[in-house]
């Protein structure tokens, strides 16, 4: 009996000191997880030294970016207000070549080209740039340049079509005698005495001046034509056509291609005509036109009104 209790009790005891033992592991396993933990979450200290080269860097890479952004910022003012300037010469070359700024080739590139603006990307003071800003203004500039170039192409081509147009008009006076012995329109024809359209003008020159192509073109006609005399007929393209007759001599040949203020020809007395002068048309699509609607307005030198004079008192009004 004795023996069964101390078996029993023994057996009691080691229960109780594996119990205590995996109580004791337990808490000696929190603690150990508590400490790691803490030696975790320790932030590292820095010595005062360490930390005043960290801020004089911070200092130095904030001031180094200032600095830059500065000076982008101050190139893309420079930009803008070049842009601007630029807009106003375009401007003002429009209204130079007479280009209304309602003209459908360029008004879309003149007239309505965004004035740019750069009040976005500084504070109320106008110092403070930001990236984000300069970002915006440089895509605003980009865009801006791209339409300042169109606008120039543009004005460039409707200037060299003006140019190319007013090259081919008859402007250039066909002789150096400027009176006028008959206008363009209706008249008394002197030979038939019958109201007939006149469909050019008479120049009074004597015989033998120089008779000049009033523009460049295509020499479509160098003979004899009955009623217009030695004539030459000059194709200017796009329908415009002009004719010199009464010629006493013609020096351009068919097919020949002239310059404005090119000699042609001579002043005459051929054809159905009552002495010597220049029968001179400008025809569009086979219609006459008056040629004072082309020719430019030139005062005659006063001593060359003298040296005509001779010879224009001698001339009658003159028809072809």
């Amino acid at each position: 009996m004795k023996n069964r209790f101390s078996d029993s009790s023994k057996k009691s005891i080691r229960v109780a000191i594996v119990t205590l033992a995996a109580g004791a592991a337990m808490a000696a396993s929190a603690v150990a997880g508590a400490w790691v933990q803490s030696q975790l979450a320790t932030r590292p200290v820095l010595n005062p030294d360490q930390e005043r080269v960290i801020a004089q860097q911070t200092s130095r890479d904030s001031a180094y970016i200032r600095q830059n952004i500065n000076l982008l910022a101050a190139k893309v003012g420079d930009l803008q207000a070049r842009l601007i300037t630029m807009d106003g010469v375009s401007k003002r070359i429009a209204d130079a070549a007479g280009i209304p700024y309602t003209d459908p080739e360029v008004y879309a590139s003149l007239e309505h080209a965004p004035e740019p603006v750069m009040d976005y990307i500084t504070d109320e003071h106008g110092a403070a740039w930001t990236a984000q800003g300069l970002g915006r203004e440089l895509d605003s500039l980009s865009m801006q340049l791209s339409q300042q170039k169109d606008s120039f192409a543009m004005l460039d081509l409707v200037l060299t079509r003006r140019v190319g147009v007013e090259a081919g008009l008859p402007t250039y006076t066909p002789v150096a005698y400027p009176y006028l012995s008959s206008s363009f329109g209706w008249r008394r024809n002197p030979v038939t005495g019958r109201h007939s359209m006149h469909e050019g003008l008479d120049f009074a020159a004597p015989k033998g001046a120089l008779i000049h192509a009033a523009s460049g073109g295509v020499v479509t006609e160098a003979r004899y034509v009955p009623g217009y005399g030695k004539l030459v007929e000059i194709d200017h393209g796009n329908g415009l056509v002009t004719r010199y007759a009464h010629a006493s001599s013609i020096k351009a040949k068919l097919g020949d291609l002239v310059q404005k203020g090119q000699e042609i020809a001579r002043v005459g007395s051929t054809g159905r005509s009552t002495g010597a002068h220049l029968h001179f048309e400008v025809r569009m699509a086979g219609h006459a036109l008056d040629p004072t609607l082309f020719l430019a307005r030139q005062e005659a030198p006063e001593q060359m009104m003298v040296d005509a004079t001779n010879a224009v008192e001698a001339i009658v009004p003159q028809v072809r």
